[in-house]
């Protein structure tokens, strides 16, 4: 299933239903007067948060969605029927955009949030209610109004507790898939993930770590180059950041750790203000005296905490979730 986390669609509220122009007719009843019933209200188009869904593929393909307009009104005061809804599911962490004027109209975070992004008009009235003591006879109703009709723009943001930054080739994969269950794809070369991947890691009975693994970042990403920019958007609402360095790799790890922060800071200042971690990877194939050294150069560039591991075998990840999660959740909700 191809991942999209991010399109426009349009949708139109339906229009209200005419009001009728209707008057009584029975025997023994001459003057029975104006019984033009309301027309109905025209249906609207509601978007609601599913855990059903992952991503926006279905309203990729399918852009146009339109409500049923409002019954005309009928004789004897009867009211047109009201249209139907148009329900939309989407992922939760969708936050919805006016496209023409940019307000941002609401973020459905939570399982069954609702929001109406285009409401019916509202049907008109019928000559019923234009009767005066001067106008015994109305022959006129009203007109339904047309319902509210724009262009929207969805954006997933994914809901994780933690985002996992790093270069390319950085190891962040590997890692997910060590500590959690996650089957993010893992390969030799650069830019392998393409996606953003999230991994669940139990750390009690009924608590979880969500760890969203985001695609490569270099430098300029925050200007468009590469694929960080189109991904930083999943890490916006994650509560830690962990630095993911690789031991082997070029540019070094001062340097990466250095970029990285640059980035994100260009794309949104409070991301570089969030708990982190900073992790050397791949310390199963460098020995203890380039491990020292690489500590040293972080220390240069005010790093003071480094958790060294592998996520190929392993060491040191028990040591990051369990730092992360006495910053996330309360120390004394985990055992040993």
């Amino acid at each position: 299933m191809r991942f999209i986390d991010e399109t426009r669609i349009f949708v139109a509220g339906g229009a209200g239903g005419r009001g009728c122009v209707a008057f009584l007719r029975e025997k023994f009843r001459p003057k029975g007067g104006p019984v033009g019933g309301d027309g109905g209200t025209g249906g609207s188009v509601i978007l609601e948060a599913t855990s059903r869904a992952s991503t926006l593929l279905d309203l990729h393909f399918t852009r146009h969605y339109r409500a049923e307009r409002g019954g005309l009104g009928g004789g004897n005061d009867k009211h047109g029927a009201n249209g139907s809804h148009v329900v939309i599911s989407v992922p939760m962490g969708t936050t919805v955009t006016d496209e023409e004027t940019g307000a941002v109209l609401g973020d459905l975070i939570q399982e069954g949030d609702v929001l109406v992004v285009a409401e019916g008009g509202l049907g008109g009235k019928g000559n019923a209610h234009f009767k005066t003591s001067v106008r015994q006879a109305p022959e006129y109703a009203q007109s339904g109004l047309p319902g509210e009709d724009r262009w929207v723009r969805l954006e997933l943001k994914l809901l994780a507790d933690v985002g996992l930054v790093g270069f390319p080739n950085a190891g962040k994969s590997t890692l997910i898939r060590k500590v959690s269950r996650s089957r993010a794809k893992v390969a030799e070369y650069p830019f392998t993930t393409l996606v953003p991947n999230l991994g669940v890691v139990p750390i009690a009975d009924d608590q979880s770590i969500v760890i969203a693994d985001v695609p490569g970042l270099i430098e300029g990403a925050s200007e468009g180059i590469g694929l960080g920019h189109q991904f930083l958007r999943h890490i916006e609402r994650t509560k830690a950041l962990v630095y993911l360095l690789d031991a082997t790799g070029q540019p070094g790890p001062a340097e990466a750790y250095v970029t990285l922060r640059r980035e994100l800071e260009r794309y949104d200042e409070s991301l570089i203000e969030r708990p982190s971690f900073v992790c050397l990877n791949k310390v199963d194939l460098v020995d203890e005296e380039w491990v020292d050294l690489c500590q040293l150069e972080l220390e240069e560039v005010g790093v003071s905490v480094v958790c060294s591991l592998s996520g190929l075998t392993g060491d040191g990840t028990k040591q990051l979730i369990r730092q992360i999660a006495e910053v996330l959740y309360p120390p004394e909700s985990f055992g040993d």
